[in-house]
């Protein structure tokens, strides 16, 4: 009889489990009363007894309806950038620290495990180990015979810096360039800099002896931007690079057999990628090599609308935002103390995250990672668009003098994505209207299911959570995120 009621009991778990009957929902939250990252009581969904709801929902209702049969775009991930200046600042902490900081970025289970990242084609603002520099900066040099990646295997090269991060983690490579080296442009008189066609063969060389050469070192580049905001730095006109990939960047990069997905640059807003794109893709010599769509975010909360209609057009083609910062150079407003060492700020990157991806995109990285508790180093060179007092916020704030390292608000809300929407996770439609709060969810390749929560009101709230016939209620703290994971 003991035999057969185990049995018994244990069919009927399976069957509870089966149906979703007081199946588990783990919750993590982050938030201004101090939780960072902590995993809270479970809650459990139950099911309904009363009819299937409306798809639609009331306005008032503080209830968020999942809909797992809606499918939209495949997230690659979430990350920062290797730039120059965060490993000079990681280099001053001891090597205990100095994990203590990679675990915390690229370790999936102890720490954000950042899953896409931005790497530089030579100089730019922080990179800032010494003057600006291209990796041929010999003039005339068509055949690439004096290119060296030398300057990025020294101790505070980006080659290092990925290396580090790689004992801790997996993540993607995109690499984009301000400038090619100076002898390739028209000028070098900043409202003159546009790339000589004479030199288009030589540049696409360029590009390719920067993929060999990295591979050289064990390094894959997964995504390559031939320009990096172009008109902003190279003053290169759209239709020029059309004619670049077409006939010079495409061409040499199928006959060397590279992967290397090619992203044709990365607008510095988001309306201008809008606008200009679709002059490159119209050309179909241009559009057959482009692997991918990438903008910045420097119109901060405006014109996702256009990133949703890129989408919409261009289906095929995955969109990232590969650049954003507060910058006192990008317009944050002096009142706003850089780096910024306070919780709240992470709530205008939720929701910035948020509505990126509801717009489409796969990945969302930021740009300077780690600095310094002066927002800095960073390296000046003004002909190439690099002022003085370039001081910009970060992701973790590295204070060189003291050797402490401070994690801010943007880091626990792009850890709560990085951390739990992995790679290949497919974002699923959601219903919502609750004033205050905004939500975002994902399906995984086992079933997972993720919700992202951000409430930016001032008061804690609890939110009902519909999933088909199954219901449940969470309690969500003021200025907070939290993410909620079920199968």
């Amino acid at each position: 009889m003991g035999f057969k009621l185990i049995y018994l009991l244990t069919i009927c778990f399976l069957l509870i489990c089966q149906t979703g009957m007081a199946q588990k929902i783990s919750v993590i939250s982050s938030s201004e009363d101090g939780e960072r990252l902590w995993s809270k009581n479970d809650i459990f969904f139950s099911e309904s007894s009363a009819p299937r709801r409306s798809m639609m929902l009331e306005p008032d209702t503080n209830e968020i309806l999942i809909h797992p049969e809606w499918k939209f775009q495949r997230i690659e991930g979430f990350g920062a950038s290797f730039l120059e200046a965060g490993m000079i600042c990681a280099n001053t902490l001891d090597q205990r620290a100095k994990d203590q900081l990679f675990t915390s970025l690229f370790d999936s289970v102890n720490g954000s495990g950042f899953s896409i990242m931005k790497t530089v084609i030579g100089g730019n603002d922080f990179m800032a180990a010494s003057d600006w520099f291209t990796y041929d900066d010999i003039p005339l040099d068509k055949e690439m015979k004096h290119f060296s990646i030398e300057r990025d295997l020294r101790p505070n090269g980006l080659i290092p810096y990925i290396r580090e991060a790689k004992k801790h983690g997996r993540f993607l490579l995109q690499a984009s360039m301000d400038y090619p080296p100076d002898w390739m442009l028209t000028d070098t008189v900043r409202s003159i800099q546009d790339v000589n066609p004479k030199y288009f063969p030589a540049l696409a060389k360029y590009y390719l002896r920067y993929l060999e050469e990295y591979k050289k070192q064990s390094l894959t580049i997964n995504y390559i931007s031939l320009f990096n905001e172009p008109g902003i730095y190279t003053k290169i006109p759209y239709l020029k690079i059309a004619d670049l990939i077409a006939n010079h960047v495409g061409p040499l990069f199928l006959e060397n057999k590279i992967d290397t997905k090619i992203l044709m640059c990365e607008s510095n807003t988001r309306i201008n990628g809008w606008y200009f794109y679709p002059q490159v893709l119209q050309n179909p010599n241009a559009a057959k090599y482009i692997g991918g769509l990438a903008f910045h975010g420097y119109d901060y909360g405006r014109n996702f609308d256009k990133i949703a209609e890129l989408h919409q057009n261009y289906p095929n083609l995955p969109i990232l935002m590969t650049e954003v910062c507060h910058a006192y150079v990008c317009g944050t407003k002096r009142t706003f103390p850089l780096p910024n060492y306070g919780f709240s700020d992470g709530d205008f990157w939720g929701n910035q995250i948020i509505s990126d991806l509801e717009s489409g995109i796969s990945s969302w990285i930021y740009w300077n990672m780690i600095l310094d508790e002066n927002g800095g180093p960073w390296l000046v060179s003004e002909v190439h668009g690099n002022p003085e007092a370039n001081i910009q916020h970060p992701v973790v704030v590295v204070n060189r003098t003291h050797k402490k390292v401070h994690y801010t608000g943007l880091y626990y809300y792009l850890s709560h994505f990085s951390k739990y929407v992995r790679p290949g996770y497919i974002r699923i439609g959601i219903y919502e209207q609750i004033e205050g709060v905004r939500a975002v969810a994902f399906s995984g390749p086992d079933n997972n299911v993720v919700l992202q929560i951000v409430n930016s009101s001032n008061k804690r709230q609890e939110i009902k959570l519909r999933e088909g016939d199954r219901h449940s209620k969470v309690w969500i703290a003021s200025g907070s995120i939290t993410t909620l994971l079920w199968k």
